[in-house]
């Protein structure tokens, strides 16, 4: 595996993006949700980079490539609570759709890393 450090990883980088993102919108939340909904969306899209980084640091491909799954499990349910968000009139319907989609792109970039990681697995045994 490369020495690269986690932070130079462009997924890892878009992943803190979004979590700056989500951090910002929850600010805006009612106070009665401080514990409830806050709570879930601001840990949900915080699991996100630090699953990538504590993947990259097992150095071990399999171990790696499940951290990113879990990383991309995390986005899934950033999604659901963008959802309860939008139902309960926090955010709007194209607030709710922009984020849902950018999620949606990080996914496809955690993929595309699966698939790099899991070729790379394959390469090292050869």
């Amino acid at each position: 595996m490369s020495s690269r450090s986690f932070e130079e990883l462009e997924i890892y980088k878009r992943s803190c993006d979004y979590r700056k993102k989500i951090f910002e919108l929850a600010k805006a939340f009612p106070a009665t949700e401080t514990y409830k909904l806050v709570d879930q969306i601001v840990r949900s899209t915080r699991k996100c980079p630090a699953n990538i980084a504590e993947g990259h640091g097992r150095f071990h491909f399999q171990e790696n490539i499940q951290y990113c799954r879990i990383a991309r499990g995390s986005l899934t349910e950033t999604q659901d609570h963008l959802n309860c968000a939008y139902e309960c009139n926090y955010i709007s319907l194209n607030v709710r759709n922009e984020l849902k989609n950018e999620a949606e792109t990080i996914i496809k970039m955690l993929n595309g890393y699966i698939r790099f990681l899991e070729k790379q697995k394959k390469g090292v045994g050869r």
